[in-house]
């Protein structure tokens, strides 16, 4: 490690030309002379600022984190002066107002969360910020699929069990190192889990890490036939040694499931279906195992559990996001399945998919909000360091209207999210499917407008950095291309709205009209 030097700005103040090109930034003294051909800027932008102080010019183009990328090149500090300027560093919560969920800012109270819920959200930050986030970075952008090494480390953490929600399966499971028994975890735990996961803030990589399987691996661990068989394939997709997919979409059938043309018709011995036809836009289909899939069968829709072999092709589709998330279209040709893989009972497929929408349609909402509030908390960083017209963001008023609607959007979705989870903690399955399939409904759709309102704000405030998927706007480029996934993805806003109203008709009283 090289020996860090203590220097006068007298000192620095000399080191301004080619050969030696120092610089000081909050007080920490770099020497860029061999880092000059190298910068993005070129030399002349260097010399500019060579010899000087110009932590007011660095950070009104850059972040705290470009600082730490390039910590090789500090070689000291300027004597008796003390940085103004804290480091973020792994497991740290976000000192900005409202980059926090309320519950986790210390002069709040919150009803909902006990000390299990913190010990856990403390854990899986630094389980994030540590292994997730890294490798999500770099993903994103090759478009490779999540690491066998980052699945097995959550699988062994326990993390990968807990996406389900609560349930039989957790019980014996200490999650991360123990922080959270897995028979005590409920509804509010599998909140923290989900957004911790969506602050890592790379969309693609978010649905590729087993996007599919979480959707998908319940119906074979609720509907199987078979104990046995469906407890092996539940280990095997939480180990990462396969992996799942939910195959409903067609190109003839998005929200309007009963759509679907892929067949399935049994053989003269009654052992085995033969299914024919096409799924579009399956996240994780082109890396999967096992596909979890809505068929025709005579009269009604069934569900098969279908392993990929002889007949099964899959090829990737581009999306607005990563290739990571391994999106794809599936082709089925004359494929045999066992009927032993019928999951739940046959025409009557629709029961099962139907059972998970509302536990997929909370999960979207709370990464949904995460990011939403990611974007805002990145607008807010920004305009306090941007100067433009001689002031800062922060001082013109225009901006000030836009960040107060984009943080009212975010603390009115938490707010509900945090009360229907109280819900779920408190319902049975069955009176949740009652109950809360309208007010998930209608949550989900102000979750996705909002996050467009808050990508289209997070823009204007970034400018040309918001439409470049490099450097300041990263984040904001990334939301503003991606939000509509949400939109999208488990039922779209129109659907879910009507969805919504009809369930509240139901219990509308006739002595009211």
């Amino acid at each position: 490690m090289t020996q860090m030097g203590s220097f006068t700005r007298e000192q620095v103040a000399h080191k301004n030309n080619v050969d030696n090109l120092w610089c000081i930034i909050d007080t920490s003294v770099y020497d860029l002379t061999e880092f000059a051909d190298a910068h993005p800027g070129g030399e002349a932008v260097l010399l500019q600022i060579a010899g000087t102080d110009c932590t007011s010019d660095f950070y009104n183009l850059h972040r705290h984190e470009v600082i730490q990328k390039y910590a090789h090149l500090k070689i000291g500090s300027i004597a008796s002066e003390t940085p103004s300027i804290l480091p973020q560093n792994a497991g740290d919560l976000s000192l900005v107002p409202y980059g926090e969920p309320t519950w986790l800012m210390p002069q709040f109270k919150s009803p909902y969360y006990k000390d299990s819920h913190r010990a856990l959200q403390k854990a899986m930050r630094v389980f994030v910020d540590t292994y997730i986030t890294p490798e999500a970075a770099e993903k994103e952008k090759s478009g490779e699929f999540i690491s066998d090494e980052l699945l097995q480390r959550m699988y062994k953490a326990g993390i990968t069990q807990t996406r389900f929600g609560p349930g039989k399966h957790l019980h014996g499971v200490k999650i991360l190192g123990g922080v959270v028994d897995g028979g005590e975890f409920d509804y509010f735990h599998d909140l923290i889990i989900v957004q911790e996961m969506a602050r890592s803030g790379y969309r693609g990589f978010q649905d590729g890490n087993l996007g599919g399987m979480v959707i998908g691996l319940s119906a074979v661990m609720n509907w199987g036939q078979d104990e046995v068989w469906k407890n092996q394939i539940a280990h095997d997709c939480f180990s990462g040694k396969k992996k799942l997919s939910l195959a409903i979409s067609e190109a003839f059938a998005g929200s309007d499931v009963a759509g679907i043309r892929t067949t399935a018709r049994k053989t003269a011995d009654g052992k085995h279906y033969v299914v024919n036809g096409t799924k579009k836009w399956i996240t994780n289909g082109h890396f999967s195992d096992y596909f979890v899939t809505a068929v025709k069968t005579g009269d009604g829709m069934s569900v098969l559990l279908i392993e990929r072999g002889p007949g099964v092709e899959t090829t990737p589709i581009k999306t607005s996001y990563s290739a990571t998330a391994g999106t794809a279209s599936v082709f089925f040709d004359n494929v045999k399945v066992p009927v032993t893989n019928l999951l739940g009972q046959e025409n009557k497929g629709f029961a099962v998919i139907m059972a998970n929408f509302n536990h997929e349609r909370w999960t979207i909402i709370a990464a949904s909000i995460r990011m939403s509030r990611l974007v805002t908390e990145e607008c807010l960083k920004w305009a306090h360091q941007r100067k433009v017209f001689g002031k800062r963001l922060i001082d013109q008023p225009v901006i000030r209207q836009k960040l107060g609607k984009m943080i009212a959007h975010c603390e009115a979705i938490q707010a509900h999210i945090e009360n229907i989870t109280y819900q779920m903690n408190s319902l049975t399955y069955a009176e949740q499917n009652k109950h809360l399939a309208g007010p998930i409904a209608l949550m989900k759709m102000f979750a996705s407008r909002s996050a467009h309102e808050i990508a289209d704000e997070a823009v204007q405030i970034f400018g040309g950095r918001a439409i470049t998927q490099t450097g300041m706007g990263r984040l904001v480029e990334m939301f503003n291309r991606t939000n509509k996934f949400d939109s999208i993805l488990g039922g779209t806003e129109e659907i879910l709205a009507d969805l919504g109203i009809r369930q509240a008709m139901k219990f509308m009283p006739k002595s009211m009209l």
